[in-house]
């Protein structure tokens, strides 16, 4: 199986520190997973690794096989992926910019029928916990479900160092058993979704919304439809 995770931050440093939290705290969670499942490859996304057309235009409005190639790139790991984990810093209650603005270029028929582990961190005494709560909507909405249970992490850079390693003096084994939690759900509802996905084709059942906006349209009368003229 196939977990991608996306750190959500494009700073070269977080100050006062010289390093990325979010970097770190993406490690760590990549440690994790390897460390709890033998099953599972796991790829950390950084959005710096992908550079983006300075005017937005995502990859599914591209005509086929014309998409920058690092959106194409990207898009095909997405598809191939069977879970996904969300990393963020919380910004205004909400999640990153820099990770929505990521998200925002992929269709969800690439996330769709899969499932999502959302992980928030901060310098502070809350750890992002309020972006989760924006984040539950956004990850439902791409189709990859986020499990019930979720990472925060206050305090970050006295928690991992720069490699993602838990710090000398942390309570490694809590830290460790915390993270399990949400992964170990993450992992059940990935391999339940690809043995249901390899029994029958999602996309065949739901078909995505590929051509107009108004096929999200619920259906209308005709006498409905002319008033609406009016």
């Amino acid at each position: 199986m196939k977990f991608l995770i996306f750190l959500g931050s494009v700073r070269q440093s977080t100050p006062p520190s010289p390093s990325r939290l979010g970097e770190r705290v993406a490690k760590a969670c990549q440690a994790c997973l390897q460390a709890t499942f033998d099953d599972v490859s796991v790829e950390i996304i950084d959005p710096l690794d992908y550079p983006l057309e300075p005017i937005f235009k995502p990859h599914f409005a591209y005509r086929a096989s014309q998409a920058p190639e690092p959106l194409q790139m990207l898009a095909q790991k997405i598809q191939s992926a069977d879970a996904y984990v969300m990393v963020s810093p919380e910004y205004n209650h909400s999640m990153s910019p820099a990770l929505m603005d990521l998200l925002n270029h992929f269709g969800s028929s690439l996330f769709g029928f899969k499932s999502s582990a959302i992980v928030t961190y901060s310098m502070g005494q809350w750890g992002g916990a309020r972006a989760a709560v924006n984040m539950r909507t956004f990850l439902a909405e791409l189709g990859c479900l986020p499990v019930s249970a979720m990472i925060h992490i206050p305090k970050a850079h006295e928690v991992f160092d720069e490699s993602g390693n838990y710090l000398q003096g942390v309570d490694a084994s809590s830290w460790q058993q915390y993270l399990q939690r949400t992964f170990l759900q993450l992992h059940w509802w990935a391999v339940a979704s690809q043995n249901q996905r390899r029994m029958t084709n999602p996309h065949k059942l739901t078909p995505p919304f590929a051509h107009r906006p108004d096929e999200r349209d619920a259906p209308v009368s005709e006498d409905d439809h002319e008033a609406d003229i009016l």
